[in-house]
């Protein structure tokens, strides 16, 4: 099988499962939107964002580098310095919490935050990011150790059964408000049982690492120069619409935030199926990094973008297609989303054919040139916000993230072209058929 089928062929099971995943998700959204109302649908993407905003932070960025280390030391056969970073991945986790639980309710009130969502469901909503924290390193771990399918599927498939299952207990309550409380226990000690067997699997598949070399007294110093810089990168990229979505809660209405919201997931459903090509080559990546062999690693990112892309664009085509009809099961007033959300998507096909310039910075060893760049994309969403969404509304927030999407993509492809040597871009494959062409002849 070639490669770009083998990619296409994983990373098509992943994005299937996520879609089987989403689409229990968005049922439940719309059961919330068209039974309880758009206004509680909006609180409840408010708490997601909270919960999501903080289960990135809490293992301070070492969930976002997992998945290089991991597949490196399964490279080297170092067993046991893979075993000193799980425990230091988890504990940051473990610590984070206890610390949340016992500080937090003293914080809220300074922070302004005493009648907020937050103070209403703090114990529900620190449950929920800590069992999507383990989530997130479990993943990336289980990633970096060729099991996609199980680094994936915990999060893709198992969690959205939960929300589903925890509505469905919940909906016939009489009061609104007082069913989506339940609704929020539910769905937060059935995310903690998720994550703690997915956990497991983790433990299981350390058998696949080979333990020949021993531990590095001097890792640690390695892990946070990587690590550190990601937690901004993850949530400027990966939770960029989370902060988005706080950012306009103080612009737009509840109902507005709740079509908005849907829009930001299903967008962040389509870009999954991405997100999956990285998914399965990472590890290759990795490897042939680790390894030295820099025309295997050029070829191998090339060949993830050009595939990254071409599922980019198909994936914005059928989006613009499907969107209003989607967006209809949420009521006649979620239509309005449609134009909005094809924007959003057009921003996917930005990033895919720019590249993964983050990841490149990182592996070369220049983590902290990605941050000006995510600086300047945040700064320019605080902007555009401020100045498209009054006269504009949906359509202006719409404007204002693509903006932004671009303007880190474009500046992180030129940081890695200037500082690593490595043009991360769609160009990178046609220079490798290129290559490849002349030396056929």
């Amino acid at each position: 099988m070639s490669v770009h089928k083998r990619l296409a062929s994983q990373s098509g099971i992943i994005f299937g499962a996520r879609l089987v995943g989403a689409g229990l998700i968005f049922l439940a959204q719309a059961l919330i939107a068209r039974i309880w109302g758009p206004e509680l649908l909006g609180e409840y993407l408010i708490v997601i964002a909270t919960v999501n905003l903080i289960a990135v932070t809490m293992p301070l960025g070492f969930h976002t580098v997992g998945t290089y280390f991991a597949a490196e030391y399964r490279a080297r056969g170092e067993r046991k310095q893979l075993i000193v970073f799980l425990m230091r991945s988890y504990g940051h986790v473990v610590g984070a919490m206890v610390l949340l639980l016992l500080a937090g309710p003293l914080l809220l009130g300074p922070l302004g935050q005493g009648q907020s969502a937050l103070a209403h469901h703090f114990v529900p909503i620190v449950l929920l990011a800590f069992s999507a924290a383990l989530v997130y390193v479990n993943g990336a771990l289980l990633v970096g150790l060729k099991r996609p399918f199980a680094g994936f599927f915990a999060d893709t498939i198992f969690r959205p059964m939960m929300v589903m299952g925890a509505f469905l207990v919940t909906m016939g309550i009489a009061a609104p408000v007082e069913g989506f409380a339940l609704m929020l226990w539910i769905f937060a000690i059935g995310s903690v049982t998720i994550s703690l067997a997915h956990f497991g699997f983790v433990i299981t598949s350390l058998d696949r690492v080979p333990d020949v070399n021993p531990a590095r007294p001097d890792e640690s110093r390695r892990w946070w120069r990587f690590a550190l810089p990601w937690v901004l990168i993850s949530l400027a990229t990966d939770f960029f619409f989370d902060i988005d979505l706080l950012l306009l809660s103080h612009a737009l209405s509840r109902e507005e935030l709740a079509i908005f919201g849907v829009c930001t997931r299903l967008f962040s459903l389509i870009s999954f199926g991405v997100a999956a090509v990285y998914a399965v080559t990472m590890p290759d990546m990795f490897e042939s990094e680790a390894n030295a062999d820099r025309a295997a690693f050029k070829r191998k990112v090339g060949d993830a973008n050009f595939v990254a892309s071409v599922i980019s664009i198909a994936l914005f085509a059928g989006m613009a297609l499907v969107a209003p009809f989607l967006l209809m099961l949420f009521g006649p007033s979620f239509s309005a989303g449609a134009a909005p959300l094809a924007v959003l998507c057009l921003a996917l096909v930005i990033r895919s054919v720019m590249g993964p310039a983050s990841l490149v910075l990182s592996i070369h060893d220049r983590p902290y040139a990605s941050l000006p760049f995510v600086a300047l994309g945040i700064g320019s969403l605080v902007v555009g916000n401020w100045l498209l969404v009054p006269p504009m509304g949906l359509m202006g927030a719409a404007l204002s993230a693509i903006i932004a999407i671009s303007v880190w993509s474009v500046g992180q492809w030129w940081i890695a072209l200037r500082t690593a040597g490595m043009d991360v871009s769609i160009m990178q494959w046609f220079r490798n058929r290129r290559l490849a062409t002349v030396a056929a002849e």
